[in-house]
């Protein structure tokens, strides 16, 4: 059993590496993304139906096998996933910064202007520190 207070996530890669210490594995990562992409179809069929219970177990699969997927790749998601909401944070933060100069907020925006800026903000990210448009 896993301690309560362990994020989700560590919680998950420690549970699939004392299953994989066993022999329970996928012996390569193409069959964790195998896992990955069936996972992915069966969110899909379940967003067609009524049945909210059988989604929200589906997107519980889904991460559980994409935590699956990077272990088997050696990322640690719990690191990934705080890097992505960082840079995300950041986007998101550039695109309200750019409407408030010309007086708005998101919510007078709409989702292809607010695309562009985000466009805006990746690039200005991959951007050489001295370069940034």
């Amino acid at each position: 059993e896993q301690p309560k207070a362990l994020a989700a996530l560590v919680a998950a890669y420690r549970l699939q590496e004392k299953a994989a210490a066993v022999g329970f594995d996928w012996p390569t990562p193409d069959g964790a993304l195998a896992k990955v992409r069936e996972e992915t179809d069966e969110v899909a069929q379940a967003i067609g139906g009524d049945t909210s219970p059988e989604l929200a177990s589906e997107i519980g699969d889904l991460l559980f096998a994409v935590v699956n997927l990077s272990r088997k790749l050696g990322v640690d998601p719990e690191r990934e996933l705080r890097a992505t909401m960082h840079r995300f944070r950041e986007r998101f933060v550039h695109i309200e910064r750019r409407l408030a100069e010309s007086g708005r907020t998101p919510t007078q925006s709409n989702l292809i202007e607010m695309d562009a800026l985000w466009e805006e903000a990746k690039l200005r990210q991959r951007a050489p520190k001295g370069d940034k448009p």
